[in-house]
């Protein structure tokens, strides 16, 4: 059973940064695409980066193009994003997920396994 466990969420002010971890369990890591994604309070849940089993190929939605970076260690089994210049408006629970097919989806349906989420949240 493939596990999924994010951390390094909380606090922070506008400008400021966070990394977020995914760390991933009883699975193939190597082999799965990674995927983050957020859901604000009232809002549905929205792509916000993926990154393909190498490593290579990733895509950013464009509300965090430049300012998130997606990546991933396969020898530590944990994909990160690394978020800067937050805004109040990246407020959300954020979300890992994993798909078995290892090539980048930006749809919440193409993945298979999802991590509980971890809260960030953005101060004025």
């Amino acid at each position: 059973q493939v596990q999924l466990v994010e951390s390094g969420g909380g606090l922070v002010q506008s400008g400021g940064s966070l990394r977020l971890s995914c760390a991933a369990s009883g699975g193939a890591f190597s082999v799965f695409a990674m995927g983050w994604f957020r859901q604000a309070p009232g809002k549905e849940r929205e792509f916000v980066a993926a990154i393909d089993w190498s490593g290579v190929g990733t895509y950013d939605a464009s509300s965090v193009k430049g300012r998130f970076t997606i990546s991933r260690d396969n020898a530590k089994a944990t994909a990160y994003l690394l978020m800067n210049d937050l805004r109040p408006e990246d407020t959300a629970v954020y979300y890992c997920a994993a798909n078995r097919r290892g090539i980048v989806d930006i749809g919440p349906l193409g993945y298979d396994y999802w991590g509980q989420g971890t809260q960030v949240t953005v101060s004025s």
